[in-house]
């Protein structure tokens, strides 16, 4: 099998379910954002030189892509999408383990005011990884601020991962 379907020659896509839209909606302009967050995110994991790090950011890039599935469902299936895959759908824990990696990285980082991306090559990845992680996110915010469904946990994953990112340019 190919991935050259050809099917989006003239410009349109399939979400989750089949539905065919065109590459310019909104639903498939959003979850491209966290895309790019996807391969930013795999920069500072091949620049990062902690096992810990890259696991934990292997494990959100895998959380990454279900947040983009979530994205990539129509309206009229979020219904089918939560029948089948709510058991990996972004949730609370998804959240909190964020959270509580916020928390941990904040008690060994003094705070003295803005930081400035490139004293590393891992630091600069680290914050184009969160400057790309609030574009999506504001993404997902005006897609849910244009009436589309869209669960609040999605917005607050990538708020949380914004600011771990922050805080890993702290560290670097």
């Amino acid at each position: 099998m190919s991935i050259s379907t050809k099917r989006g020659d003239d410009g349109s896509t399939c979400l989750l379910f089949n539905k065919r839209v065109s590459k310019t909606h909104p639903r498939v302009m959003t979850y491209g954002r966290v895309d790019e967050l996807g391969s930013a995110l795999g920069l500072c994991r091949a620049h990062c030189q902690d096992p810990t790090t890259q696991a934990q950011i292997l494990e959100i890039q895998q959380q990454l892509v279900q947040l983009m599935a979530e994205l990539a469902t129509d309206d009229g299936d979020q219904g089918r999408y939560q029948e089948k895959y709510a058991e990996q759908a972004i949730s609370a824990a998804h959240i909190e383990a964020l959270g509580a990696h916020v928390i941990e990285k904040e008690k060994g980082i003094r705070f003295e005011g803005w930081s400035y991306a490139g004293d590393s090559v891992a630091d600069a990845f680290f914050d184009q990884a969160r400057t790309t992680c609030r574009r999506a996110e504001r993404a997902v915010v005006a897609l849910a601020e244009s009436g589309a469904t869209v669960r609040p946990e999605l917005i607050q994953y990538l708020n949380r991962l914004a600011d771990l990112l922050w805080l890993r340019i702290k560290e670097h």
